[in-house]
């Protein structure tokens, strides 16, 4: 049975999101695409490409912001993390689009950084989970919690999917 998504509480897990290595990261990725750019003879387009990357770290640093002010309240909602996911990438979005028309089309390397920096993303805060979870270190906290407790854990089952 599921809940109504507007009146359900928000249940997020630990993610391994490391700021200061995304900026890093972003760092060399621009070192990377202005030098590309600029042996293509199109350096502006490798600076827009780090702004788009930029843009992208400063969404990820809001949403890591507001999560933790939307569930440090007693009763948080998903309607309230929805609306505010909606307004920031709104904003970003028309943050980036507006500096890819303006600057067309080399502003378009905006546009492609923030794709870029999704890719990123995912690929950093999910292969560090990935990675525990294969090598069992999350089945030793599941198998402490069950010992605890008389009810099973359904997301056992889920991490099980992943053993070899």
């Amino acid at each position: 049975m599921t809940t109504p998504a507007p009146d359900a509480p928000l249940v997020f897990p630990s993610v391994a999101f490391r700021p200061v290595r995304l900026l890093a990261l972003c760092a060399v990725l621009t070192a990377v695409a202005v030098g590309l750019a600029a042996w293509a003879g199109y350096p502006m387009f490798g600076v827009f490409f780090g702004v788009g990357l930029g843009l992208g770290l400063l969404n990820a640093l809001l949403v890591q912001r507001s999560v933790a002010s939307i569930t440090a309240g007693d009763h948080p909602l998903k309607k309230k993390m929805a609306l505010n996911s909606a307004t920031r990438l709104l904003v970003i979005t028309a943050v980036g689009l507006t500096i890819a028309y303006i600057f067309r089309p080399l502003g378009l390397g905006v546009v492609f950084g923030l794709a870029v920096f999704q890719i990123v993303l995912v690929l950093s805060t999910a292969l560090p989970v990935w990675k525990k979870i294969r090598t069992g270190e999350a089945d030793d906290a599941l198998n402490e919690g069950a010992a605890t407790s008389s009810s099973s854990n359904p997301a056992s089952t889920a991490d099980n999917m992943f053993k070899d």
